[in-house]
């Protein structure tokens, strides 16, 4: 996997933009806070860390339940994290919540999926519960 970052310089959008590109061609454009130089005109870059773990966790448990030939409609996952309060900020608790909308799906098994994802398949999951508690819950919603 690859991914270039690169600062739009003084003469960007703000001071302290930043554009990603990623190994599969696409564009991510980040900035900073304005008490550090930014303009708040996209997300930080810690922002994107948590929603890509966000991400990461979410494709895992559709696909989980899929494959398990259950009929899920939706899945949304909301984060919650906190940070550490000196450098570096990492992420010290972050906690996932699942809304899993579907037809017939069982309790049981939409916590199973959530379970497995963060128990054996989220990478991303995985390097943050190095620096992070790490909690879940979830709801079923039916379609």
């Amino acid at each position: 996997m690859e991914c270039t970052v690169s600062w739009l310089g003084p003469e960007g959008p703000s001071g302290m933009s930043f554009v990603a590109e990623t190994g599969s061609g696409h564009v991510l454009s980040m900035d900073g806070a304005p008490d550090g130089g930014g303009r708040n005109l996209a997300p930080r870059p810690m922002e994107t860390v948590l929603a890509g773990t966000g991400g990461c966790t979410a494709y895992d448990v559709v696909l989980i339940l899929k494959r398990g030939r259950h009929d899920v409609r939706g899945c949304k996952v909301s984060l919650k994290a906190e940070r550490a309060s000196s450098d570096p900020k990492v992420f010290t608790a972050i906690h996932f919540h699942f809304v899993v909308s579907g037809k017939g799906l069982k309790p049981e098994i939409v916590e199973r999926a959530v379970a497995l994802s963060h128990e054996k398949y989220c990478s991303a999951t995985a390097m943050l519960a190095k620096t992070s508690a790490i909690s879940t819950s979830f709801e079923v919603v039916e379609a």
